[in-house]
């Protein structure tokens, strides 16, 4: 018993020492925005490149950067090979962030490395970001796990994304739209260029949703770097797509039937993009099979661990989640959410502050019962706020300093045809799902 309480003091302490280094943009916003790659590089080469060691998948995006990732990593694990998966932020677990075919990276691993990490010699201006550290630990995480390809997300941009050393077999980007404009531009030129930032040199890029002015610049930027571009939208793999019996059925060109588990209707493109992106793969002689594929698209949570994407958490009331937290992800969640059927809304919602939350609110029912809630980190917007907000474009509610406080109060009012929603921020759900007891244990 007390070597266990031990460990869990040294790694409540690893913890603290990579959230305490520089703070994570996820927990302070503005303040934990370190753009620029030259620390990456030097963490890189203080471990002797790992990235190197395996092929490559980089995805960077406004929205669906996560569920493609886990699509494709999937599909990839389900093709036979080992595959590593980094995306952000996580859920419950910091553990979340690195995977290989599916399982969290061990804490002896994670302790282990920050001790050697901290022994090594550094620059006594050497100060890396959380998410240099942590993209370095997965780069080197995966090296030691010998994966075949890696799929990588960036965190946040894109041009100078810590995760942008690497020279990908393929780029994705799965869409552009208006988000951190502070640090990304306030334009769609401007972001379209910070995303398409990944593109590398004569290594090919899938591009999901692209409207004129994106298809232009990235369009330009391929062509400097003579990379070939996809546009999964000009000629599309997905050819219909149905609700069935709490499935996403797609029938598709080249795949034939997939019966995807991820239900939202978002998750059409997502999984066009990615097949798309499986068709390239193939002629850069991956082996994609077709009933592999198929099988990847079925087991995309229990492969992968993906929650939060139109996750249903209850029946009767009927509760859904759902990760979505900008403007043009909002909007495609309420089109769902106008296709259900059920006697009354309950929505409870917590944004963080750095977000375009008025025009959120906007976009939300006003005949609707709110429940107005907050994360419990500092970028988050009061709940207090919130509702002042809200007022203003006449949506009204209660406030709840807690999510599941929300939850239980929204569960006692509704009856068992109502619908509760529970969205707004990736970091609401997360405590959330913390409260409920989500999250595989290993």
């Amino acid at each position: 018993m007390a070597r266990k309480e031990e460990l869990v003091r040294i790694w409540q302490r690893t913890l603290d020492y990579l959230y305490n280094q520089r703070p994570a943009f996820e927990r302070q916003g503005a303040d934990g925005y370190k753009p620029g790659l030259d620390t990456s590089i030097a963490l890189d080469k203080m471990y002797d490149e790992p990235h190197k060691r395996y092929r490559i998948i980089h995805i960077a995006g406004t929205n669906g950067k996560g569920s493609t990732a886990h699509m494709l990593a999937s599909c990839l694990q389900a093709c036979g090979y080992r595959v590593g998966l980094f995306t952000s932020p996580h859920f419950v677990d910091f553990r979340e962030r690195i995977r290989v075919n599916g399982k969290k990276i061990s804490r002896n691993f994670v302790m282990q490395w920050v001790a050697d990490y901290q022994k090594k010699e550094k620059p006594e201006d050497f100060n890396p970001s959380f998410f240099e550290l942590v993209s370095t630990m997965a780069f080197d995480y995966f090296a030691w796990r010998h994966v075949n390809v890696a799929v990588i997300e960036t965190g946040l941009g894109g041009r100078l994304d810590s995760t942008n050393i690497v020279t990908p077999d393929l780029s994705i980007i799965t869409n552009v739209g208006l988000e951190h404009q502070q640090f990304l531009g306030n334009t769609i030129e401007e972001i379209t260029r910070e995303k398409a930032g990944i593109i590398k040199q004569g290594r090919p890029v899938v591009v999901g949703r692209a409207d004129e002015t994106v298809r232009d610049v990235i369009k330009s930027e391929a062509k400097r770097l003579y990379a070939d571009v996809k546009f999964s939208q000009d000629k599309p793999e997905v050819t219909s797509a149905t609700h069935v019996d709490n499935i996403l059925r797609l029938t598709t060109k080249s795949f034939g039937t997939i019966d995807c588990e991820l239900t939202g209707d978002y998750q059409t493109e997502n999984a066009n993009t990615v097949l798309v992106a499986l068709n390239l793969l193939k002629r850069l002689k991956y082996r994609v099979r077709t009933d592999a594929v198929q099988k990847g698209f079925t087991c995309i949570a229990e492969c992968t661990g993906l929650m939060g994407r139109w996750m249903k958490l209850g029946e009767k009331p009927t509760i859904i989640c759902d990760s979505a937290h900008n403007p043009p992800g909002m909007e495609t969640v309420l089109r769902q959410l106008r296709r259900e059927q059920y006697d009354k809304l309950h929505m409870i919602i917590g944004f963080m502050a750095d977000k375009d939350v008025i025009s959120m609110l906007k976009l939300l029912p006003d005949k609707a019962t709110y429940y107005f809630t907050q994360a419990q980190t500092s970028r988050s917007m009061s709940a207090n706020d919130l509702k002042a907000l809200a007022g203003k474009v006449t949506l009204k509610g209660d406030v709840y300093s807690h999510v599941n406080d929300a939850l239980q109060a929204a569960i006692k009012a509704a009856n068992p045809k109502d619908l509760i929603y529970v969205g707004g921020s990736m970091y609401v759900l997360a405590e959330l799902f913390a409260a409920l007891g989500y999250g595989d244990k290993d």
